[in-house]
């Protein structure tokens, strides 16, 4: 009876499906570009620049339709691939780079697709100081096993449309530069198991 038992639970061990565990994405800074469109002299022209240091995770479960992102944004490195305006960007004028070092943004994978990719990302954003709740739109989202480093990746696109006057960072309005700031992200992540 007891190996009758056995059997009978092992059978059972091994037609219940695992449930899956949450997953940690590590962001991969070479990959990884934080970026936006802002107005310059209220329609005159659409500057674009990025942010060349970030780092941050993803915890992703794709069976339970959950996870969560953190991301650091090193303002320093903004780059508009014009060192004047790298610098007046920095300056206390816009960013106050010295003074408010990071931007930071803390959130939750929301709305899940067919295939279990999210949709949306519901999270706050820090910047220049001033937190406020920013829903980013993920555009497009896959994981795979990148073919040339072997190592599982997962990688997004996503957006949103920001007023960079609510974070306290309205330089130009008088002038009449619109506030409302596109943000475009570029990420990747690698297992970090």
């Amino acid at each position: 009876m007891t190996k009758q038992l056995v059997a009978l639970a092992a059978a059972i061990l091994m037609t219940t499906p695992t449930m899956a565990a949450p997953v940690t994405y590590v962001l991969d800074p070479t990959h990884t570009y934080p970026s936006f469109e802002a107005d310059h002299m209220g329609g005159l022209s659409v500057w674009r620049g990025k942010f060349r240091k970030s780092t941050g995770k993803v915890v992703y479960d794709k069976e339970a339709q959950a996870g969560t992102v953190s991301v650091t944004v090193e303002i320093g490195s903004i780059d508009y691939g014009f060192d004047k305006m790298d610098e007046h960007a920095r300056s206390a004028d816009i960013f106050d780079a010295s003074k408010f070092p990071t931007a930071t943004f803390e959130g939750k994978l929301a709305k899940f697709d067919k295939s279990g990719a999210p949709t949306e990302v519901d999270g706050t954003l820090t910047l220049h100081g001033v937190t406020k709740p920013v829903t980013l739109k993920v555009n497009s989202f896959l994981c795979k096993i990148n073919p040339m480093s072997k190592k599982e990746v997962c990688g997004a696109d996503a957006s949103a449309e920001i007023n960079r006057a609510d974070f306290g960072v309205s330089y130009g309005e008088a002038y009449g530069f619109k506030q409302a700031v596109k943000l475009l992200i570029q990420v990747e992540g690698v297992r970090a198991d």
